[in-house]
This record gives structure tokens, C-alpha cells and sequence, in this order.
């Protein structure tokens, strides 16, 4: 079976690539995935029908990348660098990624957090071309006919949203797509997927937003979101039709509303391999985050007590993954939960409240908080909890910038010496606490990491570099890994895995800088070792289709995670 209706990717006697095209003249230069524009050579102008279409001077790409980079630049606002960068994925896929490949750093704000974020606001306005998949409850009845006008034959990795928690700004209606586009965007460029492999999928239930049903321009269904057995059906149906027309594909299920996240999660992950990256690839790369920061206090996990603000779909992730690492350092499971401490709007999490069945897990029993000093007419509220807990550990997901106020830093840094501190909500405006804050209100103590991208911080002469917490470090690799060893289910052990993948693997001198995560421009590297234990596990798991991987140390599954990761080249064509 091709790769796509359009062109296969073939080898000749020498084993060198080359793709085989269907298509020809106008309607190739059209086509993202096949469009080399001023790179076609002129032997291949003649071949394909598309002499004189084009200016004479045949480029290289490192012409074609310095135009572009030059016209990124030239942009002052990042919503116009994103846009221009959307719009030339959209007309040479490969020049958009080599790009990506040489300013990640730069790039992956503008294409991720925190500019997707205005991006999907604003995604019925400055919409420009078709990518990807969308069904609605107009067409669900039609589900499995409109998936075959999709042209890829082959795709292995999908993102789908319904849109109704998007990062930290709520039901945006069929914006969500533009997380779906982006997040496979990273699993190209730093986790190894070929953009063919991959379908950004919108399920447009409807939404709730007013603003959004009253906007003339807006692109979605127009009416208020499913809910019940009516979304149920809904979601049943596309899992049913995508699974038919890709049964090699992962779903990765993305910015649910937090009661939905783990519904959907657990309701079909046993049907077709999938995940939640807000569930849990928060929790593996926050996991990862607080085991290096471990390293550099010199203290074990286990003897740390741990506070969240912020019960949502990434807080208890968050918090099930530091439990589980808890109980791998040796705790029991009741030792563990009783030093992870989770807070929502309405204060510390307790047993005698009443709150949504997902956060139960995680509830603290009141008998334990029996010397707290607290109104026992309420739960403990974040200050209160920090204090009578002692804790030593601040990990924020709320979504409610400036939470951490100097009295709730200050009182972590009573409890130890080196307080970790972690916001981690997007986008940045939702920022718990600035890091210069965090290290000035500590005389520099604080291990900070971030979930959206901060500059280093220079306090009292001192250089303090800040880590971000992001999971393009997690979900890359652990999709890249699933694909590759087949997986017919992304188990817990899986997630787990990929945390430690990137704890352990964490360049030495981002530690030694006191940086608790690799450098962005480190993804790639980071995503090839998540990759190789990843694969691993689903060996030792018993989820692993792919045979060639049994019985093959690490050194031999991240050779083979090289050697099959797409990089952005271009390649000669041929006709059929």
C-alpha cells in the first residue's frame, strides 16, 4: 500500500530513497508533502510538468531556509511569526521542518506554547488552508465515507481534541485544531514521526463559548456542546471509523475537559492504543522535572513532601505519577499519598468533601490532619497546607497566574533549604509564580522550573538558568516509541518509563547549571531515549507487536529509534 494516493517512497538497486509520483504539473506545486518549489532541479521541472512555473534559479535548501528564517524575522509580533510559519508548512512541508530543525529553540514557543494559544483564539480568523481531519455531528453519521477522503494511507500517529479545555483558556470550539496541528508538528520535529504518518483529527461537539456562536466568521458547529450518551455515541463512532481506516494508528487524546480526559482515556484505551498528554504526559515530565531537581538537593523523592494547586486533568497526573515514582523509591502506597497533597479551588482535597469521582485517588483523610493548624469548618487552603504540611516540594497547575504569592514561596523555603518550585500552567499569563520572584523571595534557594519558556534569571550577580517543564520532552518519544514497537496499548508502565528516560538522560551540564531539564534545542536527543524505553517496556509489558525488539538492550532499540526518525530531506522524484 502507498504512503499516500499522491506518491510512495520507493529505493532503487543502491538503496537510496526517491519518490514515486503520481501527480504532476500545477496540482504537485500544491501539495505540501510533495512541493519542493525553487528546489525542484531543472531535470525535474521537465519530468514533472512544471517548467516555467517556477523562477529559473534552482535553490538549495540552505537558500530556501534563509529566505525564510529572513522573513520570520522580519514578523514583530509572535501571532504573525506563528501564522507565516503555519502558512509555509502548508506549502513545503519539508522546508518547514528543516527549518524547525535549525531554530528550535526559537520556533517551538511560536508554534507551541504560548503563541498556540492565541493561535486557537483566533483560529476561525486567520484560517488559510485545509490540514487534517475534522467531523462534527453534522457528518458523524458519515464518519468512515469522509475518512476516505483523506489521502494518507498509512498514519500511525493521531491528535484529536474536542477543544474543550484548551491549555489554560477554556472551551474554544473548533480552534482546539490548531493543538492538534501543532502537537503533531513536534512529533515531526522532535519526536521522528513522518508528517505522513500523521492526522490532526477536530471532534467539533459544539461549544459553549457565546462569543464564539455569535462570531460570523467562526468555523464550528453552532450550537452548545454534547454531553451524555449523545457525546458518547459521538466518540464511539469516530473510534470505531478511524480504527477501520487506520488500525496501526495511536490516538493521542488531547485538551478534554478534566472529568471527560479520564473517561475517554479510560474508556477506550484498551480498544485502541492511546493516551492523554494533558494526564499524563504532565505527570512524566513533571515526574522527571522533580527526580532531577532530587539530584541536585542530593535527597531521594521519597523523602519529599509534595504540594499541587490545581486538581485538573494535569494535576492528578501530575500527582499519579509522583506517587508511583514514590512508591518505586520505596514507599507503600498509603506512604506515598500521604506526602503528595493536592488542592483544588476549593482547598486541600479530603475524604469528608464531596468533589469529582477522578480526584478521590487523591484525597487526604481529615484524621491525619488532626494538629493541623487550620478552620476545621474548611479545607486547608494553599498557605495552610504548605505550612502544616511542611512541605518541600510547590508544583503549580491551576491556571491561575501569581497564586504563589511571597507568603506561600517564602513559607516552602522555611521547610527546607532548597524548595522545588514548579509553575507549570500555560500559557504564560497563567504563570504561578515569575521565577525572579520565586528565586529573589528565597535568596536564590528555589529549584524552578516552568512550564512555559522564562529567561534566565540574574540575581545578586548570579546566573540562574530556568528549566522548562514541557512535554514535548515526553509525548514525542512516547508516541515515536509506541509506533515503532507496534504497540497495541500505551500501558502506565509506558508513561513511567519515558519519565525516567528523561531524568536519567538529562545532559550533565544542564544539571550541573542547575537546569532540571535538557535544553529545547536537546528534544530530538531527548525524544530518541524516551523512544528506546518506551519500547522496552511495551516489550516487558507484553503490548509489543513488533518481534524484531525482544530481547534487545537499549543501546540496541535507540539505534533502531535513529535509524527509522525522519529528518527533513528532500528527494529526488520519479513518475509512476
Amino acid at each position: 500500500m502507498p504512503i499516500s494516493r499522491f506518491y510512495d517512497v520507493k529505493r532503487n538497486a543502491a538503496g537510496e530513497r526517491f519518490l514515486e509520483v503520481n501527480v504532476t504539473g500545477f496540482t504537485l506545486l500544491r501539495l505540501p508533502l510533495m512541493n519542493k518549489s525553487t528546489a525542484f532541479t531543472l531535470e525535474e521541472r521537465r519530468l514533472l510538468g512544471i517548467e516555467g512555473l517556477l523562477p529559473p534559479h534552482v535553490n538549495t535548501i540552505e537558500e530556501q531556509k534563509t529566505r525564510a528564517y529572513e522573513r520570520v524575522k522580519a514578523y514583530s509580533e509572535p501571532i504573525e511569526k506563528h501564522i507565516y510559519l503555519r502558512n509555509l508548512q502548508d506549502r513545503n512541508e519539508v522546508l518547514f521542518y528543516a527549518l524547525l530543525e535549525d531554530h528550535v529553540e526559537e520556533m517551538l514557543p511560536l508554534l507551541y506554547t504560548p503563541t498556540v494559544g492565541d493561535a486557537v483564539k483566533l483560529f476561525s480568523h486567520i484560517y488559510r488552508f485545509p490540514r487534517g481531519y475534522s467531523v462534527s455531528t453534522d457528518t458523524i453519521s458519515r464518519c468512515a465515507d469522509s475518512l476516505e477522503n483523506v489521502p494518507l494511507e498509512d498514519v500511525r500517529m493521531i491528535v484529536a481534541t474536542d477543544s474543550s479545555a484548551i491549555l489554560g483558556i477554556g472551551d474554544q470550539g473548533f480552534g482546539g485544531m490548531a493543538i492538534s496541528i501543532g502537537k503533531l508538528s513536534l512529533y515531526t520535529g522532535a519526536g521522528g514521526v513522518a508528517p505522513d504518518k500523521t492526522l490532526p483529527v477536530g471532534l467539533d461537539v459544539g461549544t459553549d463559548r457565546e462569543t464564539l456562536l455569535n462570531d460570523p466568521l467562526y468555523l464550528g458547529v453552532r450550537h452548545k456542546r454534547l454531553t451524555g450518551e449523545a457525546y458518547d455515541a459521538f466518540i464511539d463512532q469516530f473510534v470505531r471509523d478511524v480504527s477501520a481506516r487506520y488500525p496501526k494508528a495511536i490516538i493521542q487524546w488531547e485538551d478534554f475537559s478534566k472529568d471527560t480526559a479520564f473517561r475517554v482515556l479510560e474508556r477506550y484505551r484498551k480498544i485502541v492504543p492511546s493516551f492523554n498528554d494533558d494526564i499524563q504526559g504532565t505527570g512524566a515530565v513533571t515526574l522527571a522535572g522533580v527526580l532531577n531537581a532530587c539530584k541536585l538537593k542530593n535527597e531521594r523523592l521519597s523523602e519529599q513532601t509534595i504540594v499541587i494547586h490545581g486538581a485538573g486533568a494535569g494535576g492528578a497526573g501530575v500527582a499519579w505519577a509522583l506517587i508511583e515514582g514514590m512508591k518505586r523509591d520505596g514507599l507503600t502506597d498509603a506512604e506515598a499519598r500521604a506526602r503528595v497533597l493536592v488542592l483544588d479551588s476549593k482547598g486541600l482535597l479530603m475524604h469528608n468533601r464531596r468533589m469529582e469521582e477522578y480526584k478521590h485517588p487523591f484525597c487526604q483523610d481529615a484524621a491525619l490532619l488532626e494538629n493541623w493548624q487550620y478552620d476545621k469548618t474548611r479545607a486547608p487552603d494553599l498557605l495552610e497546607t504548605v505550612q502544616n504540611a511542611k512541605a518541600t516540594v510547590l508544583i503549580g497547575l491551576s491556571g491561575q497566574g501569581g497564586c504563589f504569592s511571597e507568603n506561600v514561596v517564602r513559607a516552602v523555603a522555611a521547610n527546607c533549604q532548597r524548595p522545588i518550585i514548579f509553575p507549570l500552567s500555560n500559557p504564560t499569563i497563567n504563570t504561578e509564580v515569575l521565577p525572579a520572584d520565586a528565586l529573589r523571595w528565597t535568596d536564590g534557594q528555589a529549584i524552578v522550573a516552568t512550564g512555559s519558556p522564562f529567561a534566565d534569571v540574574e540575581l545578586n550577580g548570579k546566573t540562574y538558568p530556568i528549566g522548562q517543564g514541557n512535554n514535548a520532552f515526553i509525548f514525542p518519544g512516547l508516541g515515536f516509541g509506541s509506533i515503532l514497537a507496534r504497540a497495541t496499548e500505551i500501558t502506565d508502565n509506558m508513561v513511567l518509563e519515558a519519565a525516567y528516560a528523561l531524568a536519567e538522560n538529562t545532559p550533565a551540564d544542564s544539571l550541573e547549571a542547575g537546569r532540571v531539564y535538557p535544553r529545547i534545542a536537546g528534544l530530538r536527543e531527548a525524544s530518541i531515549h524516551v523512544a528506546a524505553r518506551v519500547m522496552q517496556r511495551a516489550v516487558l509489558d507484553g503490548v509489543a507487536a513488533e518481534f524484531s525488539l525482544y530481547k534487545k538492550d537499549l543501546v540496541w532499540l535507540e539505534e533502531f529509534a535513529r535509524t527509522r526518525f525522519w529528518y527533513p530531506r528532500y528527494l529526488p522524484f520519479k513518475t509512476a
